[in-house]
């Protein structure tokens, strides 16, 4: 925090700049977000367990789950569990990321540490299986649950987190305009390992350009005739 960032009160301290008629933000609603490539809607076991329990089966060796928690999936029966315990989550709402070309369920995205008195949300349990890694349905999905974060719900700060030794997690959060923060150290335990965690954020003010970037980006004329993106989004930044 800069000069210009703070004011002194009446004691001549040192604060931070007022916040004039704030007023809590609203929790996320459960309804879906949707674009040309993607949909997001709320995670729902019977609709999409299935459907992730395929795409994910594609990554044969289990990268994708090396830096979380829970996973891999030996069976649909576990994966089921697990869906079925994310839709009974409390302090998450998990979101299934729905492919527009095939209309299914290909990735997973959750609001997490949700803070409507600050105006504080995370995207957590981010998971792109390999049908989803690497295509517009992936950005799209993203630039869907940061328009709802600032525009329909107001808060202030989105946050993305990861391990700090997820490298593909570090530079997707660069690439989508989050702002690296620092590293927490010796954060949790993972699998039985120590993990330091990378903090990144996005603020309100930031959102204007980060929109005008993505939606650039996602416009029909960024892509030729195979697919392709013509410009890469950090360039349009």
């Amino acid at each position: 925090m800069n000069d210009s960032e703070t004011q002194r009160n009446h004691l001549g301290q040192p604060v931070g700049l007022p916040v004039p008629d704030w007023t809590p933000r609203p929790m996320p609603p459960r309804t879906p977000m949707s674009g040309r490539f993607a949909r997001v809607e709320p995670l729902d076991f019977e609709r999409h367990a299935a459907e992730l329990f395929e795409a994910n089966a594609d990554d044969r060796e289990g990268r994708n789950w090396t830096y979380y928690n829970y996973g891999p999936f030996a069976t649909l029966a576990d994966y089921r569990k697990w869906v079925d315990s994310s839709c009974a989550d409390q302090t998450r709402l998990f979101h299934a990321i729905i492919d527009q070309a095939s209309g299914k369920a290909v990735g997973v995205g959750a609001y997490a540490n949700i803070q409507p008195a600050h105006g504080t949300i995370e995207v957590g349990a981010l998971n792109f299986s390999p049908r989803l890694q690497r295509q517009p349905a992936a950005t799209e999905a993203m630039y869907l649950m940061m328009r709802r974060v600032f525009e329909e719900l107001g808060y202030r700060r989105y946050e993305w987190k990861c391990d700090s030794l997820n490298a593909p997690s570090r530079r997707a959060a660069e690439r989508f305009g989050f702002t690296y923060e620092g590293i927490f150290r010796q954060h949790m335990i993972v699998k039985g390992r120590s993990r330091d965690t990378a903090y990144f954020s996005m603020l309100d003010s930031e959102w204007p350009a980060r929109k005008a970037a993505f939606e650039r980006w996602l416009a029909p004329e960024n892509f030729d005739s195979n697919g392709r993106q013509k410009q890469r989004l950090s360039a349009l930044r």
